[in-house]
């Protein structure tokens, strides 16, 4: 097992993180974490996503459909048999990398684990289409899956929102706009790895700033992506949001060695003091995205969980 030893800013502490031997056998596998060429970016993420075993989705309706919008939005929705709620679901790939078909195995296996229609959307990325663009599309395809909850077969009480990563955000972010707009109503919100913060301010963001997957210049280079000249707001950067009150109960997932973790555990907390009720999970040893290393027993405890939270989230 390699040590991760990373200097408290200020001090002479020495911080030591273990991180989980099964997963740490994959790390020199992966690309660079760089999002200066947008373009190799995304083909580096297919290459991955494209060696993710897929699962079965034979018990369960894939349909490729279109949602009118300005401009409209194209999203994949998973139907399993006898679901009774659904979940708008949000890519990750720092608002730039990912489409529908990297996105499929795992919105393919929320669907499958939960239960519920799963409506992943393909939002417009980054650096092309600035903020708001990706929100504006998520929140469109909220309102048409409430507008269309009988034509999906679901309980318009009973939708969800939730991403990883950048997608973890943005569904931040889709419940704040829901909330103060009086949007459709959102019985819960998961929130994984979730990206809720431009400035870098917290102790993982200034102390993981070279882990795996997702380093610190990394997340700098997506947040210029996305906000491009424009300043932050709590629509783009939710920790920005002064008051919490009122939102969905939320699921908040946190990997050890990730750089968003302390930005996820203090917007949890936040939730909490503003009467939100929370469930927040942290897991040891694990790195941003880790989940993806199937064969690892901690990832498959990590993608059981959300699916169980989901499930348990849109129950009678």
């Amino acid at each position: 097992m390699r040590d991760e030893r990373r200097m408290t800013p200020g001090t002479a502490a020495v911080r030591m993180v273990v991180m989980d031997p099964e997963l740490e056998a994959f790390v020199p596998l992966f690309p660079p974490a760089d999002l200066t060429d947008p373009v190799t970016a995304r083909k580096n993420l297919a290459g991955l996503a494209a060696a993710v075993p897929a699962p079965d989705v034979a018990g369960m309706e894939v349909e490729d459909r279109t949602v009118p919008a300005d401009p409209d939005v194209a999203v994949r929705i998973y139907r399993p048999q006898r679901a009774q709620g659904a979940i708008v679901w949000l890519r990750g790939g720092g608002f730039v990398m990912g489409n529908l078909d990297t996105e499929h195995p795992w919105a393919a296996r929320l669907a499958e684990g939960s239960g519920a229609v799963v409506v992943s959307v393909d939002y417009r990325p980054a650096p092309e289409n600035r903020f708001p663009a990706a929100l504006d599309d998520a929140y469109a395809v909220l309102t048409w899956t409430a507008e269309n909850a009988a034509d999906l077969g679901i309980d318009p009480a009973r939708i969800a929102v939730g991403g990883h990563s950048a997608g973890g955000g943005l569904a931040a972010a889709v419940a704040l706009r829901a909330r103060d707009e009086q949007g459709p109503a959102i019985r819960f919100q998961l929130l994984n790895q979730a990206g809720l913060d431009d400035r870098q301010e917290t102790w993982s963001a200034r102390n993981f700033t070279d882990t795996p997957w997702f380093t610190r210049d990394k997340i700098a280079t997506s947040w210029r992506h996305y906000l491009g000249s424009r300043p932050a707001t709590p629509y783009a950067a939710p920790a920005r949001a002064d008051d919490l009150s009122g939102l969905p109960p939320a699921y908040v997932a946190t990997a050890e060695l990730c750089p968003n973790r302390d930005e996820d555990i203090d917007y949890a907390v936040r939730l909490l003091r503003a009467g939100v009720s929370v469930e927040l999970h942290q897991w040891p040893g694990t790195f941003h995205g880790s989940q993806a290393i199937l064969s690892a027993e901690v990832s498959q405890r990590q993608i059981a969980e959300l699916s169980a939270a989901v499930r348990r989230a849109l129950a009678a």
